[in-house]
């Protein structure tokens, strides 16, 4: 038998398969409609591993690792089904139908907007793409932004997620499972860094370099070849205010070539980055909601059982209801014993169904769900 008759005879079983797994479906949908009619739970874990059990017992060992993958895509399959059956329209669904009628169809021009830093910083460089007549008000860390926004003194937040080549602002994800807030934009901002310093210093002067640990991560390379002492601050542009104000001409800060003449200090090397594909994610966050037409991003964040095939089970779903994830943030829950709050973004339009139908079943099987938003990113 060759390859040709070899894939004939997959093509025959792969009909066979497809016609038991739409029988298979319509059985679940009376099962779910027989568990709505008695207030009854789509999840039945004893039944599940029942079934398990009895099919993982009837195949050879070499395939009972696989049978038992392919049973619990399954399962995930007909809960799905079933969920969105019984329940068409979750909470946050409905929160999101009406805060897209509610929202205006453009984004504000003009706002107070809270910054981490001084004037100069990325944070700064950000909030004026985002928004043409920024009133900003600076914050000394991360958490005043948050609390500034939640507290009223400022109606949008703007703050550094990750970066494409130093990776997470861990900081800020921290923060976000402590206050309540939503995103409403997002956007990358190319970051081209500069070694400033004071008037007649050289680089060849330099014995000591400040700077926010994300700048100083993503000039590595550079700052390995100056070798000099190497101290971290708040932000860039705090960093160049300080090297400004030391009075010392052997030191240097990392930061913003256009931020350097605000404080009297010069370029003395620009584009020190470890690579010139280097940009920084922003977020806006608000008090409410807001969900501008186009809005093709959403993030949320859930914990889930601590057990295994949790998150794998979670995944799945994405796969079968043909979302693109694009990224999965896990950052540990203190005071807990290795669990962790898991981070997601996925590209998908605000009025898609399969992102409903998610939305469905993920607030019922999370321990805990937060919602954080729909929004453009550019």
């Amino acid at each position: 038998m060759d390859i040709k008759d070899l894939r004939n005879e997959i093509d025959s079983i792969d009909r066979e398969l497809t016609a038991l797994f739409q029988k298979r479906m319509a059985v679940a949908a009376e099962v779910a409609k027989y568990k709505q009619e008695r207030n009854l739970p789509v999840f039945n874990k004893e039944r599940e591993r029942e079934v398990l059990n009895s099919v993982t017992a009837s195949v050879p060992a070499q395939l009972e690792g696989y049978t038992k993958t392919l049973y619990e895509t399954i399962f995930n399959v007909s809960r799905s089904y079933q969920k969105k059956l019984i329940k068409p329209q979750s909470p946050v669904s409905k929160m999101i139908a009406d805060v897209t009628v509610q929202t205006p169809c453009e984004r504000p021009s003009r706002a107070v907007v809270a910054c981490q830093g001084v004037e100069g910083a990325y944070s700064q460089f950000a909030c004026d793409k985002m928004f043409a007549y920024p009133s900003i008000v600076y914050c000394r860390g991360f958490e005043d932004v948050f609390k500034a926004v939640d507290s009223g003194l400022c109606r949008y937040g703007v703050l550094p997620v990750e970066n494409s080549t130093a990776g997470t602002v861990n900081k800020v994800y921290d923060l976000m499972k402590e206050h309540k807030f939503y995103i409403v934009h997002s956007l990358k901002l190319f970051i081209r860094h500069a070694l400033l310093a004071p008037e007649g210093v050289k680089i060849e002067d330099i014995k000591e370099v400040f700077s926010h640990e994300q700048a100083i991560n993503q000039c590595s390379e550079f700052l390995a070849k100056l070798g000099v002492k190497i101290t971290s601050c708040e932000n860039t542009a705090v960093a160049a205010k300080m090297v400004a104000e030391s009075g010392r001409k052997d030191c240097a800060s990392i930061g913003s070539k256009d931020g350097a003449a605000q404080y009297g200090l010069n370029a003395l090397k620009t584009g020190i980055q470890n690579t010139d594909n280097n940009y920084t994610r922003f977020i806006c966050i608000s008090k409410k909601p807001e969900i501008y037409p186009g809005a093709k991003k959403t993030s949320f964040m859930m914990t889930i059982p601590h057990e295994p095939g949790s998150l794998y089970n979670i995944l799945s779903r994405f796969a079968a209801l043909g979302l693109n994830m694009t990224k999965l943030e896990s950052r540990p829950i203190p005071g807990s014993n290795f669990e962790f709050m898991f981070y997601f973004d996925i590209d998908a339009s605000v009025y898609s169904d399969s992102l409903k139908a998610l939305f469905s079943e993920l607030e019922n099987d999370a321990e805990q769900f937060s919602y954080l938003g729909s929004y453009t990113e550019e």
